[in-house]
């Protein structure tokens, strides 16, 4: 069967790695059995709604490579595919649900936020006893009539248990006397999320439907709708959450990153993208990286886990790290240079400095830190230059830079083989080992006794007349 679903998010923030998880597992199904992905924009909760939200997710999605077939901006023949233009195709269906007996007309002065607040957790901490539930259809149509406000309230008379099937949690019953009979269409006419999801998903032919486990108590409420519109039910995917470590859930609200904090912070959309794949969901071996067009042909439901998954930024990290060197040398340079904007402003090799640095940064953030020396010499003490692996001291650091200040002066052809290649001469003509040479440079060069680069990797980045005016300026310090 080709499948159909939909990512539906609310235009409310940024794009948390729960949500674009849940978009990636709807787009994988979809497009594991070679159908369709579909996006809805559910903007029915307008207190919550940002204002340039909606582009965050459309940026987000195309960003990581997510297509969807059909959408607001592209359309489709389900449309549209914004809530907020659907607002006539609810008040049809809730009235109609009204005359089925699955809803009431509910007068009550209730706070509808109190109790139907569109939150992720979608909790109604009080159950609600309505008097307005045995109230004759004709006295609720001549109240309205009057003017009177009102909303449509769900209507649950079933007695027993419901029992539904779930793909990751299998065969689920709940006692129907734990439901509420929450409301469906406020008083504004626009609905809650609870009725706007199952209108949607069946009015444009959702076969498949991704949620957090948190939906799970709420299934059977959404399944009566189903049954007295006559209509089939999706099958039910309940994913369990991403948590920030064992006792919490990850969450924007408690300053946990979202999918533009970490591409801020220079990590790559794809690994981002592989790595949350793997947040509940395993390929039955050992890989670990996969590209979105491997993840088409091999995701399965099947292998979709209950357990919850905890984000652990070091395999992240690590995994940023595997792309970054996948990289050509071209693309890594390309993106690295609005870092290099950030923190240079000296005339260096930027072509060199990505040589040096792609094979040794996790993240793109990591240019900042390790690129400081080159910027601006930092203050060092003299002590650097001791180093017993080494064979240097103050002593001979003096000695070898004075003979390295004499070889560099006459070097053409400034490359890092070069440099090397005579520097390495220079300790043999002396009987010097090459990390006599060697050290004391990066040290004159950095003023760090730790760099990504080594010292003609550094010199060939600052340029000839930079790493002379360095080495001198080190000689000076060790002299005085």
């Amino acid at each position: 069967m080709k499948a159909r679903t939909r990512f539906a998010p609310s235009p409310t923030g940024y794009m948390h790695i729960g949500n674009l998880r849940t978009a990636l597992y709807e787009y994988l199904i979809a497009k594991s059995s070679g159908g369709s992905f579909l996006l809805r924009i559910e903007d029915t909760d307008q207190k919550r709604y940002v204002q340039g939200a909606t582009d965050i997710i459309y940026s987000t999605l195309k960003t990581v490579g997510m297509n969807w077939d059909e959408g607001p901006d592209i359309g489709g023949a389900y449309g549209p595919y914004v809530q907020s233009e659907r607002k006539s195709i609810y008040a049809e269906y809730a009235h109609k649900l009204v005359e089925l007996g699955g809803a009431h007309y509910c007068f009550c002065a209730q706070k509808e936020e109190a109790e139907n607040n569109d939150d992720d957790n979608n909790v109604i901490p009080i159950k609600f006893q309505d008097p307005c539930k045995q109230m004759p259809l004709n006295e609720a149509r001549a109240k309205i009539a009057a003017g009177q406000p009102y909303v449509i309230r769900q209507t649950i008379n079933k007695k027993g248990k419901s029992h539904f099937h779930d793909e990751v949690y299998g065969d689920i019953e709940i006692d129907y006397d734990d439901l509420d009979e929450g409301v469906l269409l406020k008083t504004d006419g626009f609905p809650t999320y609870n009725f706007a999801n199952v209108i949607d998903d069946h009015l444009m032919a959702i076969t498949h439907v991704v949620r957090g486990n948190e939906y799970i108590s709420s299934t059977p409420k959404y399944n009566l709708i189903y049954e007295a519109f006559g209509w089939t039910p999706p099958v039910y995917v309940h994913v369990p959450p991403v948590m920030k470590d064992a006792q919490h859930k990850l969450s924007k609200r408690n300053g946990d990153a979202s999918f533009q904090d970490l591409t801020a912070k220079g990590y790559l959309p794809e690994a981002i993208l592989n790595y949350i794949a793997l947040l509940g969901w395993n390929p039955g071996d050992d890989q670990e990286i996969f590209s979105l067009s491997e993840l088409e042909k091999i995701f399965s439901i099947s292998r979709l886990n209950k357990s919850p998954a905890i984000f652990d930024i070091i395999k992240l990290t690590w995994m940023n790290g595997c792309y970054i060197r996948s990289l050509t040398a071209d693309e890594f340079h390309k993106i690295a240079l609005p870092w290099y904007n950030k923190c240079i402003t000296r005339k260096l090799n930027l072509e060199n400095l990505s040589k040096v640095l792609q094979p040794r940064v996790e993240t793109f953030a990591d240019i900042i830190p390790q690129t400081d020396f080159l910027e601006k010499m930092p203050e060092y003490d003299i002590s650097l230059y001791e180093n017993k692996k080494m064979k240097t001291d103050t002593d001979v650091a003096k000695q070898t830079l004075k003979l390295t200040i004499q070889l560099l002066s006459d070097v053409k052809d400034w490359n890092n083989e070069n440099l090397f290649a005579a520097l390495k001469e220079l300790a043999a003509i002396h009987e010097l080992k090459n990390g006599q040479i060697l050290y004391p440079l990066r040290i004159a060069l950095s003023g760090k006794e730790t760099t990504a680069g080594g010292a003609t990797e550094i010199a060939s980045i600052l340029g000839k007349e930079e790493t002379i005016f360095r080495i001198k300026e080190a000689l000076k310090k060790l002299e005085a």
